[in-house]
Parts: structure tokens; C-alpha cells; sequence
């Protein structure tokens, strides 16, 4: 692997609009079915938004605009800036020290910042902003990030070409020893990253055996704003690795720039856009994976549960014990090499989430 110059997964950019367009929060929790998701203690019931739990993003270089662009996201949609505890709902670390301003990533850290927030609305997110994009720099970045208190889920929405050293960087994709996660529990860290958006071929973290690898799709709406469909986007990176013996991608979520996600971000990027921007690629879904699994945190903490640990609980329970009726197969599209087809594929993984069936199987994980 290359010691610098790993690649942002996401920026696939379809337009720049003056107003919001592309797909809305709103939307997608409806057609993933995250609006449905509710939890009850005793006589209580309380809506699945990741209260309680941190997501850690980790991306390289400054966003200097961050905080005031969430707001501008936020006003648009009739979302609180606030997370569960009353505090605003981010916060940003540069544990090597305040790095350059680099627009393209600014872009990125706008995408996972903003839509991580989007599906799990009462969760804190800790953007963890790397020095630079080599991969020393972003192992130091991930290794803060799982550090800290209170962290339940890290988003990766980045990669780099496989290489024979990847065995010895999967170790930071892991909890470290007595980790305590929301609610002052005991628990581990879910790892979710992107698996490319150059179609068939495989990339680390994606590889990684401790990392759930997020592929994409096209999706499709219907009127009434229910999940309709879905093909296999041939940007979708996914194949084998010959040096970690993985396949990837795990699972999947929408990524075609054609049917990509509303982003605010202030600071110009290479081309000069700024503003609203319509985002697709696979760097999408792995923020929105991570909120789902402060979601299903959310509900195992109101049951005195630690969270989930990606590689011993999170990536076997996907495999192994989650009814697969609890995603969308998707069965049509390629990414130029490889099918997608009924059960696992190459592709998608296993599919795309159907919130409300697969996180109460989560929150119930033993």
C-alpha cells in the first residue's frame, strides 16, 4: 500500500445547485425504513436516533466551515443542531495538530459529517481530522478516534491500493481493552468504511477483516416516498483480496450520483464549487452505516448492553445469524467485472438495510 495519497471514495459529483436537491434525510429514512425504528424500556418508547453513542469520523485535512455548514444543512431540513445530551452535535479533533485546508476533502468531510447526523439525529459526531492523507497520518487519526470515550461506530470514507502490509494495519480496526462506549457501558467499536467508486477491485480498509466494507446502488423512490428499488451502481468497488483472503463489499447503500445526497459545504473545493452540491459514491453509505450501528447501540444501551465489537460481533451477526430477509437483495447491475445475484455478492454484499428489521435484530445480538 501506499504510504501517501489515499484516495477520498465518494466524490462523485452530479451538479451544482443554488438550492437543496438530490436525495433529502427525510427520504432516505423513509425508504430505508430508519423513520419506523422505535425502542421501548418499561412504559417508555423512544425513537431510534443514535442518542447517547459518538460516531467518529475519520478524514484527512481542515474543514474550516464544518460547524457553520451543519447548520445550514440542518435549517434546511428542520434538524436540530443539538444531539441527545443538549450539546451541539459535533466536535473535531486533530490529535497531530491543526492540518491544512484542503477543499476536496472538505467536500468529503461535509458528506459523512452531515449525513451521518441525518440518520442519527441524537448522536455525537466526533470528526477526527488526520494530518494529511498519507496512511500514517489516518492510522494515527483511527487510533484516537477509537480511543475515545463514549465511541461506538468509526466512519472510514476513504481507501488505498491493496498491499501485503495491510495484515499489520487491521489491528487499528479493532476495540482497545476495556473501551466504554454511550451511557458509560462497556462495549465495543463497529469499523465501517467504503469499498471504491472505480467499479470491480478491492482496497484497504474495505479489505480488512474488521471492517464492514459498504458497496453501492442506484436506488429508486416511489411517489409516497417508499423504497421501491434498487440495481447494483457500476462505480461499486468490490472483488477479493489476494493479500487479506476477504471478499468485499459486506453490505450496501445508495451511491449513484444520479440518486446522490444533498451537501453543504462553504469552503470551495478544487473546481471552485461551493455551497449546495449534490454527492454520490460509496463514501456516502459508510457514515449512514455508522449511524445505523449508533442506532442499534442506542437500543442495546436502554437494555444495559454494551455496543456491538465489529470484528467478533457486527461482522459474524451480518454474516451468520441476521435473517438476510432483514435487507434488499439486490439481484441486477454490475460493477463492470463482477454480478450482482440473489443472497452475497460481489457487488453489494449482502444489500442495502431495511432499518426497521435489521437493527431490532442487531439491538437483540448476542
Amino acid at each position: 500500500m501506499a504510504a501517501v495519497g489515499f484516495r477520498v471514495e465518494a466524490l462523485e459529483q452530479r451538479m451544482l445547485l443554488s438550492l437543496p436537491d438530490g436525495i433529502s434525510p427525510q427520504q432516505i429514512r423513509q425508504a430505508y425504513g430508519f423513520d419506523q425504528v422505535t425502542f421501548r424500556r418499561g412504559p417508555h418508547r423512544y425513537v431510534g436516533n443514535g442518542a447517547g453513542e459518538t460516531i467518529a469520523v475519520v478524514d484527512a485535512f481542515s474543514d474550516p466551515t464544518i460547524f457553520p455548514d451543519l447548520r445550514t444543512f440542518d435549517a434546511a431540513y428542520g434538524y436540530s443542531n443539538r444531539d441527545a445530551t443538549g450539546g451541539f452535535a459535533l466536535s473535531v479533533a486533530t490529535p497531530d495538530g491543526v492540518p491544512p485546508v484542503n477543499g476536496d476533502w472538505s467536500d468529503e468531510e461535509s458528506l459523512d459529517v452531515e449525513w451521518a447526523h441525518a440518520v442519527a439525529p441524537g448522536a455525537h459526531i466526533l470528526l477526527v481530522e488526520a494530518a494529511s492523507d498519507s496512511i500514517n497520518d489516518l492510522l494515527d487519526a483511527i487510533n484516537y478516534a477509537r480511543e475515545q470515550t463514549g465511541v461506538v461506530a468509526v466512519s472510514m470514507s476513504w481507501g488505498g491500493t491493496d498491499s501485503p502490509f495491510d495484515g499489520t494495519e487491521d489491528a487499528y480496526l479493532t476495540t482497545p481493552r476495556r473501551h466504554y462506549g454511550g451511557d458509560g457501558l462497556r462495549g465495543g467499536i463497529t469499523f465501517v468504511t467504503s469499498s471504491g467508486d472505480a467499479g470491480a477491485g478491492t482496497s484497504w480498509p474495505a479489505s480488512s477483516p474488521n471492517a464492514i466494507a459498504v458497496g453501492g446502488t442506484t436506488l429508486t423512490i416511489n411517489a409516497a416516498g417508499d423504497w421501491e428499488s434498487e440495481t447494483a451502481w457500476r462505480g461499486s468497488g468490490g472483488g477479493s483480496s489476494r493479500f487479506e483472503g476477504t471478499n468485499a463489499p459486506d453490505v450496501a447503500y445508495d451511491a449513484d450520483p444520479n440518486t446522490g445526497f444533498a451537501v453543504y459545504d462553504s469552503t470551495p473545493d478544487s473546481q471552485g464549487d461551493v455551497g449546495w452540491q449534490v454527492f454520490g459514491g460509496t463514501s456516502a453509505g459508510a457514515p449512514q452505516w455508522a449511524a445505523l450501528f449508533a442506532i442499534v447501540d442506542q437500543g442495546r444501551a436502554l437494555h444495559g448492553v454494551g455496543a456491538l465489537d465489529g470484528p467478533t460481533q457486527s461482522i459474524p451477526a451480518i454474516y451468520d445469524t441476521i435473517p438476510h430477509t432483514d435487507f434488499h437483495d439486490i439481484t441486477t447491475g454490475n460493477n463492470g467485472i463482477f454480478s450482482a445475484g440473489p443472497g452475497y455478492d460481489l457487488v453489494t454484499g449482502w444489500g442495502t438495510p431495511i432499518a426497521n428489521k435489521l437493527i431490532p435484530d442487531l439491538v437483540n445480538y448476542a
